[in-house]
């Protein structure tokens, strides 16, 4: 599958990234990142010299040291000095990605410089948000990212994939979520009728209230708000009002990233926990061992799925009527991606 450029990548958890270079690929280019005065530098990870990784370089304040033969290059990737050398050639730079920190990512955009957006970064909850305790890992995937996204934009298979970590009934699997068009994603929105509350939230079964936009390139932004039954029907099956919402037995929030590293490779970044007014950390720890649990029964699952589309690529897929969200998001990104070259 095609992947758009022009977007925001998330590279990297803020917390992550230290003093030292840090490398990491994106859609098959292998990329620096390190912290500056001004916030963060990506350039690529090939120094002009011997073709040597800048990432195993030294960060020198703006600046990026290589440490095979000490070129130094500024944070827009051209050379600025050469030991024992005053002339440098004019062509002596490496490329510059935009990179930001934001949400507490890092991100970078891997398309056109020009058309780089802070405010295409989705509006995703950072681990620093002082309303909320939040979690966070990441896990890598030997498979492509698109099948990772294809699995985020339908939960049914929650009810077979996810039944010992989330407790996920078959109405998971029965039920379809309304489906909305976005510009750049999609939103899913249902609710769950009597469903067992999950680990801490108390014994019992709930009504949940959940919604969730997958946007461009890859991030799921998705709230959940525990409801006592009979919560649905006197909300009409639609939205709970905010102050309804507020009387919840809990709601959470989670943000996930899907990044491409190669073409059959990805890197999953994961953050999830309470309204700081509806849970406290002991909560937040058991969402997030819950979390562990059901992220790596996917990744074992989509692994596996690679293997066999491995052995014989030709095959194709037959949807079913829950594959809606997966095939709008396909679509938008394949329509992006070739808008990138047009």
């Amino acid at each position: 599958m095609n992947y758009t450029r022009n977007a925001w990548y998330v590279a990297a958890w803020s917390c992550d990234l230290s003093a030292e270079p840090f490398a990491i690929t994106i859609l098959n280019e292998p990329i620096v990142l390190y912290r500056t005065f001004k916030g963060v530098a990506a350039l690529e990870d090939r120094c002009v010299h011997r073709l040597a990784p800048l990432s195993r370089g030294r960060c020198e304040g703006e600046n990026l040291r290589c440490l095979y033969h000490g070129v130094l290059f500024d944070a827009k990737g051209a050379v600025i000095e050469i030991p024992g050398q005053d002339m440098i050639p004019p062509n002596a730079k490496v490329r510059a990605y935009p990179a930001i920190n934001k949400h507490d990512w890092i991100l970078v955009w891997m398309g056109d410089p020009a058309k780089a957006d802070e405010s295409l970064i989705p509006q995703a909850v950072g681990l620093s948000d002082p309303n909320w305790l939040l979690g966070y890992g990441q896990m890598d995937y030997a498979a492509e990212a698109r099948l990772i996204c294809d699995n985020l934009c339908d939960f049914s298979h929650l009810s077979y994939v996810h039944a010992n970590s989330f407790g996920a009934t078959e109405d998971w699997a029965k039920s379809r979520p309304n489906v909305i068009p976005l510009e750049r994603g999609v939103r899913f929105e249902r609710w769950m009728i009597s469903q067992p509350r999950m680990t801490g939230r108390g014994e019992g079964k709930a009504d949940v209230w959940q919604w969730y936009e997958f946007m461009v390139p890859g991030v799921l932004l998705m709230s959940s708000v525990t409801l006592p039954e009979g919560s649905a029907a006197k909300c009409n099956y639609k939205a709970p009002a905010a102050d309804r919402a507020l009387e919840g037995e809990g709601i959470t929030f989670t943000s996930q990233a899907v990044t491409p590293l190669t073409d059959k490779t990805a890197r999953y970044f994961f953050s999830w926990g309470p309204r700081k007014d509806q849970g406290d950390e002991k909560l937040r720890d058991v969402l997030m061992g819950v979390a562990d649990m059901a992220f790596t029964e996917d990744r074992l699952m989509i692994e596996a799925q690679q293997r066999v589309i491995d052995h014989d690529p030709k095959r194709t897929i037959m949807p079913t009527s829950a594959d809606k969200g997966v095939t709008l998001f396909n679509r938008l990104v394949e329509k992006m991606a070739k808008e990138d070259t047009a």
